[in-house]
């Protein structure tokens, strides 16, 4: 490994002594002791075969054979094929920068398809072309609602994500925006920059949302629940964000992810991340590129609406290629039977004495056992992830399209 090491002695040593310190050592002598890893316990190299022998076994010890019913913002939606054979062509793997809009049309066009399908399923005028995950879009969106109001406080409804909240707090501590959480959407919130719900919520609750007066309203939703359900728009929504991730992403422990925000149009120069627009060349014929913003919005730090916008160009690319390919017929099939599954577990729990704790639901609910360890333990040893455990008595339990009667009956039975 020494070949691929930048610096020599002699180089390093220089470096060194233009800081003032004498040795490596030195330079970390600040860190704790008992922070610092002595050694790393290395095993002795392989070749690259291996190395891919060893690989291969490491990843059959990985049980991948469980029905889950695993949500709280992460699903296994069904995915078509076609989507990872198209999105991982190298004209979009390495496709270059869109700042130059001559040599980046197929990009700006995704870019310009995706915001146009946010904004038909959100009922907003206009949406960026994806930023981080939904987290970092409802953190950007207050952000954005203090800009426009000038208000340097927000209200954030307690039912939202604990892993939205904790991105929250993060981005209103760095910017000195007071954070009220409360419990209720309340009629009046004068005081306060916005107002921010999640619906459904984390526990899956479908509300009844009437905007307060005198702030702007951030709705923040699963697009995919939006196959059924009217778009926040019609409640009055002045700002939408959400998660992509329904929309033909794998879950891949986790991520990579895209959020997307969505707004009115007279808010859309004060929102973060790439716009694409659409237009005509000089001869007339169709042609894209980023509009409405600069682009020192972008990348200088004293200029920009955000110093966290970059687009997640790849994951956007793949949502746009599954509503493409599933249709609007497609997509509403799906998300009605993701609501028919989970109607269907929960009146079958509740045939065996389990209760469901939400009113209304669209394809995740709460269920109240004696004991959630000994719960999602059995359903596990019948190859059944049975949910996200709450507490030492609520399970979070979602459906989608993937889970059939058959394992509805299974997850009753493991009972």
């Amino acid at each position: 490994m020494n070949n691929f090491l930048v610096h020599n002695d002699e180089v390093r040593q220089d470096m060194l002594n233009s800081i003032g310190e004498a040795s490596i050592e030195d330079l970390f002598s600040l860190i704790p002791e008992k922070a610092r890893m002595k050694t790393l316990a290395l095993e002795a190299p392989l070749s690259e075969m291996e190395t891919q022998k060893k690989i291969k076994a490491m990843a059959k010890r990985n049980n991948t054979d469980y029905i889950s019913f695993l949500g709280a913002g992460v699903y296994n939606k069904f995915i078509p094929a076609c989507i990872s054979q198209v999105a991982q062509r190298f004209e979009f793997l390495t496709s270059y920068t869109p700042y130059q809009p001559e040599i980046s049309q197929g990009t700006l066009q995704v870019m310009y398809e995706f915001q146009t399908m946010i904004c038909r399923l959100t009922g907003m005028d206009i949406s960026n072309a994806t930023v981080y995950d939904a987290a970092t879009a409802c953190a950007e969106a207050i952000l954005m609602a203090v800009r426009i109001s000038k208000k340097s406080k927000a209200l954030v409804i307690d039912s939202i994500n604990p892993e939205y909240k904790k991105v929250i707090n993060t981005y209103a501590h760095s910017n000195s925006i007071e954070i009220d959480w409360t419990e209720n959407l309340p009629e009046d919130a004068s005081d306060y920059a916005c107002v921010l719900v999640q619906n459904p919520n984390f526990y899956g609750e479908i509300q009844e949302i009437k905007k307060p007066e005198n702030s702007l309203l951030i709705i923040c939703t699963d697009v995919s629940t939006l196959s059924i359900l009217k778009p926040p728009s019609e409640y009055g929504a002045d700002i939408v964000v959400g998660d992509v991730q329904t929309l033909g992403i794998p879950m891949e422990f986790g991520g990579p992810h895209a959020g997307f925000i969505a707004c009115k149009e007279k808010f859309m120069r004060q929102i973060p991340g790439r716009l694409a627009g659409r237009t005509v060349d000089a001869d007339g014929n169709q042609a894209f590129c980023l509009t409405i913003q600069t682009r020192e919005q972008h990348i200088k730090r004293e200029k920009a609406t955000s110093n966290i916008c970059s687009n997640q160009a790849l994951i956007g690319l793949c949502a746009t290629l599954y509503l493409s390919l599933v249709g609007e017929k497609g997509f509403r099939e799906a998300g009605y039977l993701s609501t028919k599954r989970a109607h269907q577990l929960s009146k079958k729990l509740a045939q065996k004495g389990i209760k469901t704790l939400n009113k209304n639901f669209f394809n995740e609910f709460v269920i109240e056992v004696d004991n959630t360890d000994t719960i999602l333990q059995k359903l596990k040893e019948h190859n059944i992830i049975g949910g996200l455990k709450l507490d030492n008595k609520r399970i979070l339990v979602a459906t989608t399209e993937m889970i059939s009667e058959e394992d509805i009956n299974s997850y009753c039975e493991a009972f």
